[in-house]
């Protein structure tokens, strides 16, 4: 199920310390430039293969960002 959050909500999830995972999906150099505070990287072209790794337990939210337009 997608949904989308907005800005302030990401930000309370971190603030809180809320129980999920945080994953950017930018190319490796640009997360190494800066990220969220506990974000894991996956690169953009290897989410598919990745996410299961990186997220395998299918009961904690997974928040995914990027730095597109939407």
């Amino acid at each position: 199920m997608e949904t989308q959050i907005s800005r302030d909500e990401l930000k309370e999830k971190i603030s809180k310390r809320s129980r999920f995972m945080l994953i950017e999906a930018l190319p490796s150099f640009m997360y190494t430039q800066g990220h969220l505070p506990g974000a894991q990287n996956i690169p953009p072209d290897q989410v598919a293969e990745l996410a299961p790794k990186v997220a395998p337990d299918k009961s904690v939210e997974v928040v995914v960002y990027c730095s597109g337009p939407t």
